[in-house]
């Protein structure tokens, strides 16, 4: 063999392992890359679900109260207090005005005629018909605090009655609705009425109400 052939040999040999730990380097290198860009990626992801989750649990709606309904400025039956006025007799019947005063904080308004009627036994029953309503309707009454209004009523002598007719009942005074009220006051009143539905007239009637 030659002797510059054979001192080339291992020249050749060992760039030729050179060039294989090239390669093998080379490929380790790209690999991890690799992997640090999909790690990168994962992480972004997570990171954008996480942030739209919490996005979405913070702009939920908060529940809305319940609307409470308007007040109509009316006098209640737990704004006032009521007492019978002082009143006169004739033909029959005494006239006595209702008194309607505002014991509120507030200012209410009331018109119309207030729901009459006796009243009697311990639980309060019904005797006889409710108070006819006598006229037309009024303006509107507006009651500051302490302010009084009226509305007149008439008491018939029921003893001018047949008793066979009237059934003459004692009662323990009224019970009283103002007007656009589902709820009563009452006012006490010794008295006789007639437990009958049935006479001619009426033992009750009432005025329409008015400044006191």
């Amino acid at each position: 063999m030659d002797m510059k052939l054979s001192r080339l040999f291992p020249v050749v040999a060992a760039s030729a392992g050179v060039l294989a730990l090239s390669a093998c380097g080379g490929g380790g290198t790209t690999n991890a890359a690799s992997s640090s860009t999909a790690s990168t990626a994962s992480t972004a992801s997570s990171s954008e679900t996480a942030t739209t989750t919490v996005t979405t649990a913070t702009s939920s709606p908060a529940s809305t109260p319940a609307a409470q309904p308007a007040d109509n400025g009316l006098c209640k039956s737990g704004d006032v207090k009521l007492s019978l006025g002082q009143g006169d007799s004739g033909a029959g019947s005494t006239y006595r005005p209702l008194l309607i005063t505002n014991s509120s904080a507030k200012p209410c308004t009331i018109q119309g005629f207030p729901g009459v009627s006796y009243v009697a036994g311990t639980d309060g029953h019904q005797v006889g018909k409710d108070a006819f309503r006598e006229g037309t309707k009024g303006n509107a009454v507006k009651l500051d605090p302490g302010q009084t209004a009226a509305a007149d009523i008439q008491f018939v002598n029921v003893r001018n009655y047949d008793p066979g007719t009237c059934q003459p009942t004692p009662v323990k005074g009224l019970r009283i609705y103002l007007p656009q009220e589902t709820a009563s006051n009452f006012v006490p009143s010794d008295g006789t009425g007639c437990a009958s539905t049935k006479i001619p007239g009426n033992q009750l009637a009432v005025k329409t109400v008015h400044p006191a």
